[in-house]
């Protein structure tokens, strides 16, 4: 999975001060990503290069607007909608057709 060194390199965060918000980030990260290619991630025995990228677009995401901005119901550019929507388009060759 991610690693929290990996989102904060991908952050460029060097203290320690948020490990905690980002480690909950990157929990919401693999629910979503989880719910979207409809099966969990034990199921690889490797975990994709796509799938951490589609991880890390949403972890900077919900990051980047964790003032309390972050729409979660608009689908434009404010909201968790759009971002669920590139995830989908990232995840979408390893997603099966149903649970």
């Amino acid at each position: 999975m991610l690693t929290l060194e990996e989102a904060k390199l991908y952050l460029r965060v060097d203290g320690d001060e948020e490990d905690t918000l980002i480690t909950a980030l990157i929990g919401t990260a693999k629910e979503l990503c989880e719910q979207i290619l409809r099966y969990p991630f034990t199921d690889f025995e490797e975990i994709p290069l796509t799938v951490k990228q589609a991880m890390l677009y949403c972890v900077a995401n919900m990051y980047e607007k964790r003032e309390g901005t972050y729409n979660y119901t608009r689908n434009d550019s404010g909201g968790i909608k759009e971002t669920i929507e590139i995830m989908k388009l990232i995840l979408n060759n390893y997603r099966k057709e149903s649970w």
